[in-house]
């Protein structure tokens, strides 16, 4: 393995915080001790606990990305010790910051910068960096501290937020931390693209950093046209800047698109990243899948093609299903189980071999409607509208799996397609340009298929980055990918383990967000044995889906509209997906997206539904469906 000269120090890690609390030193102490230590596997290098003095604890537990020594330690301080604060996540442009910034910094840490550019221009530094982060800042300058906790654009790294009886405060990397703790008495997600800053006493209000038009301004639907020279430049230095490590990395090679032109670029570019480790004289891509897996085969061809060193993992359903309930514990979520569970296990494999950074593809999809569901967008204002519902609430749905299954083993994925120059160059493009319309050719060969823009934006057959067949392969969700038997043994095994009795009685056990099909029923459950109470369920999103829609997607088509539950899998869109044919229906699956389920919930009395958070109702205590499906439904399929 060859050395690099190190140029700084990064860690990826968990953060916790308990600030203004009451009570014993050593006993609050030891408390702060106990809870961060439920996020270890975020950090496995090395804990630290640090504390003012005056009932103000910040702690961390590090995943040393470079160099393992004390000088990036965290907590970090400035240089008369009045600052204090602790960082997750990778500030990209931490070096550029520091010089043109001209911060004196002590240590090679990126996460140095973000103290000290606190310190020198207050809680506004926060638009100033880009990267994937969290953090939590004491300032003790004044009479009484002030606190600033912040989260990156999209969320890429959680972070929840709690509230004691007391008025303390309390920040964490994931909310396992607040589980069973007497003195929070309420939690809540910290959204992405923003900040709080409070002092003692106060109740944090969120406010918003990130304002592009595009997320802030409804009404506003982008009229400019594509240059798909500047798309591929973009997405490519998006990449290399996700190289800069000082330890082994590769690449999350599914054979999908978006995963293989993120390895392409590795591949092909890789002498122009700078600060990276050359490890390896290739570059190192792993996959995963149920042997006979459609992501297995392209996975392997997209390697060959460009000459990487391919890991190839299998697993059977019955290990995945073994696997469920730590996914569901890691995850915080009964959503993404599905597609975290495979990478979850791929996660576990990869750092077995001493790799701790991954690159990886979410992103692509929300940004340029890549979801087979887009083909069936009414306009293109409404295809905008929608891609810009699912790029904003990533933080719930894929980049929550993205990172929380990877960092369950001490993994680091990065996603270079929710670059911030990529996100304002994708989601300023006329809707037009990336709608779906299989009957035209705008290159004369090509049809105007799913994520288009990209496709011809790398379509460089004097330099191809990909085989033909693989740059124009049709969606393939990743858990469909890994093996269509995980997903449907995932079903049966719920159908089996879930009996009519217990699922009968889903409104009595679960009155908010009740599960309408005994596979989500079995998730659910798992979750609540790890984050009862109200808290814990209002930062789960609305579920309700097709092929990986929203629920307000779910107006575009009467069919859709009708279901109860409906199916994130791309093969629920009939003649779209290609193995459309072969989707499996589980019996309570079919009878929450019958007709006459629906039916039953619209005749219930409007004064029986509850107000939901957001997106349209769904079935709660009093609207139950009364029609069932009897016996196995093989073959079965929703009406899309």
């Amino acid at each position: 393995m060859r050395s690099l000269k190190r140029e700084r120090e990064k860690s990826m890690c968990g953060i916790f915080a308990l600030l203004n609390a009451s009570g014993d030193d050593a006993t609050l102490r030891r408390l702060v001790v106990e809870l961060a230590s439920r996020i270890r596997h975020r950090g496995p290098d090395w804990s630290s606990v640090w504390t003012d003095g005056s009932k103000n604890f910040l702690a961390h537990e590090r995943l040393a990305i470079m160099d393992p020594n004390e000088s990036g330690d965290q907590p970090m301080h400035n240089a008369d010790g009045t600052i204090s604060w602790v960082v997750n996540g990778e500030i990209y442009n931490f070096a550029q910051l520091r010089d043109e910034h001209g911060l004196d910094c002590k240590t090679t840490s990126d996460s140095e910068v973000v103290g000290l550019l606190y310190e020198k221009y207050g809680s506004s530094f926060v638009k100033l960096l880009d990267g994937m982060f969290v953090f939590t800042i004491v300032d003790s300058r004044g009479d009484e501290p002030v606190y600033m906790a912040g989260r990156d654009h999209m969320g890429i790294s959680p972070l929840y937020i709690g509230h004691g009886e007391d008025g303390s405060t309390w920040v964490a990397s994931e909310m396992k931390c607040f589980q069973h703790v007497t003195q929070i008495k309420s939690y809540e997600l910290f959204p992405p693209g923003h900040f709080c800053l409070w002092q003692a006493g106060e109740r944090p209000d969120f406010i918003r950093w990130y304002e592009p038009r595009w997320v802030t301004d409804e009404s506003y639907v982008p009229t400019a046209a594509v240059d798909f020279a500047q798309v591929r430049e973009t997405v490519i230095e998006a990449v290399l800047k996700r190289l800069m490590a000082d330890v082994p990395f590769g690449v999350l090679l599914s054979g999908g698109l978006d995963s293989s032109l993120v390895t392409a670029i590795a591949a092909k570019h890789r002498d122009r990243a700078t600060n990276s480790l050359d490890w390896s004289e290739k570059l190192h891509t792993f996959s995963i899948g149920i042997k006979g897996a459609p992501d297995l085969e392209n996975a392997k061809k997209v390697a060959d093609f460009l000459g990487t060193t391919h890991h190839e993992f299998h697993f059977t359903p019955e290990e995945a299903i073994d696997a469920v309930p730590k996914v569901v514990y890691h995850l915080e979520s009964w959503h993404q189980v599905r597609a975290a569970v495979p990478m979850f296990l791929l996660a576990r494999k990869i750092k077995a071999l001493g790799v701790k950074m991954v690159l990886s593809g979410e992103g692509a999809d929300e940004a340029l409607g890549g979801y087979l569901y887009f083909h069936e967008a009414p306009s293109a204002e409404e295809f905008h509208r929608e891609s810009v519902r699912k790029t904003t609430r990533l933080h719930q749905w894929d980049v929550l799996r993205a990172n929380k299954a990877t960092m369950a083993n001490g993994l680091e994925a990065r996603v270079p397609f929710l670059d911030k120059k990529v996100l304002d160059l994708l989601m300023n493009i006329d809707p037009e340009e990336k709608v779906c319309d299989m009957s035209l050719k705008p290159d004369g060969v090509h049809p105007k298929m799913e994520k288009y823009v990209l496709r011809k934006a790398f379509d460089t057959p004097e330099d191809p980055y990909l085989p033909e067949d693989v740059l124009w392969r049709q969606k393939e969700q990743f858990s469909d990918g890994v093996g269509y038997d995980w997903v449907d043994g995932l079903k049966n095994y719920a159908e089996a383990v879930i009996s009519d009795a217990e699922f009968e009685l889903r409104y009595e056990r679960f009155a908010e967000e009740t599960p309408q099909t005994k596979e989500y029923y079995f998730l659910r459950s798992m979750f609540e044995k790890h984050y009862p109470g109200e808290h814990a369920v209002a930062t789960i999103p609305d579920g309700r889906s097709v092929a990986c829609s929203t629920p307000e997607a779910l107006a575009w088509k009467s069919e859709w509209e009708n279901q109860l539950q409906g199916d994130i899998s791309g093969r629920a869109i009939s003649g779209v997906h290609e193995a459309a044919d072969e989707y499996y229906v589980s019996e309570s699956e079919a009878a929450a997206n019958s007709s006459t389920a629906f039916k039953s919930r619209k005749s219930v009395a409007a004064g029986s539904l509850r107000p939901r958070r957001a997106g349209p109702l769904r079935a709660t205590r009093g609207s139950r469906p009364q029609a069932r499906a009897r016996g196995v439904v093989r073959g079965a399929r929703i009406a899309f």
